[in-house]
């Protein structure tokens, strides 16, 4: 076969993938929820490309996958303007005061949900001062080393964690003698977040990064998201971590009040 031969038939692999994921699309804007059985049956593929094709969408937002493994609209839609579902009612609110912190902090500003024991990151807003933390919009990140991650799981019961992980902490075997260990730092850890407000995340998630993030309450005072600041590390000394939080637990609480008055409002 010759060099002209494969390059096309490689171009009609791709092309028939982008095709099939802009099916997916489609069938997902119309069902609003499927599962990976549903798109093998609607594309007449295996189950495996099936699950390949939604993880690839649920990597880049486009998705989003529940504990149940049910895939629907992800998060990369509402911050283009292109879902026609609704942001949640709290959202614009919270856009405010990010772009606030930023605008205050040069730090770049992330708002973050729980996503089974991941978070999605639903909008971002970055520095404008360089080096900087580019925008994670449409990521799904690990919880449990992430500053956002960490500042939500700290607001959940032990045994609320624990089923998040019924296998252990991702990166660890069963059988490795350090896996309770880890997951008693991370309890340990978790509970610090709680008792201050805030977590804090070095180099976990990105070497060179260092990240805090404060929980977010509504009305009820459920937990529904978190707010995290990110920069380089170099440009984010531990002297300066105590004005950050400060700051960012300050916005918080401002955000908190505007969604408890807002409901009051609308009762």
């Amino acid at each position: 076969m010759s060099v002209a031969e494969l390059s096309m038939n490689e171009a009609t692999r791709s092309m028939g993938s982008v095709d099939n994921a802009l099916r997916i699309l489609m069938l997902v804007g119309e069902t609003k929820s499927v599962r990976v059985v549903d798109v093998a049956d609607h594309l007449g593929v295996s189950r495996s490309t099936s699950h390949r094709l939604l993880d690839a969408l649920n990597r880049r937002g486009f998705v989003m996958r529940d504990a149940a493994h049910i895939y629907r609209i992800g998060p990369a839609f509402t911050h283009t303007g292109l879902a026609s579902e609704r942001m949640p009612r709290w959202q614009p609110k919270v856009r405010l005061h990010m772009r606030e912190l930023v605008s205050h902090t040069g730090k770049t500003c992330h708002l973050a949900v729980l996503e089974g024991n991941s978070v999605r990151i639903i909008d971002g807003m970055s520095s404008e001062q360089f080096p900087r933390v580019g925008s994670r919009v449409g990521m799904l990140l690990p919880a449990h080393s992430t500053a956002a991650g960490k500042a939500i799981l700290g607001e959940m019961s032990a045994e609320a964690v624990r089923a998040l992980y019924p296998f252990g902490l991702p990166g660890a075997t069963p059988s490795s003698p350090t896996e309770p260990v880890k997951m008693l730092a991370l309890r340990r850890e978790l509970a610090t977040a709680h008792h201050r407000g805030y977590a804090i995340n070095v180099g976990e998630t990105e070497v060179g990064v260092t990240a805090v993030g404060a929980p977010l309450h509504d009305e009820s005072g459920r937990t529904i998201a978190a707010i995290a600041l990110a920069a380089p590390t170099t440009r984010l000394p531990s002297g300066e971590l105590h004005d950050l939080t400060t700051r960012l637990k300050k916005a918080v609480n401002v955000i908190e009040k505007e969604i408890a008055i807002r409901h009051d409002d609308s009762v």
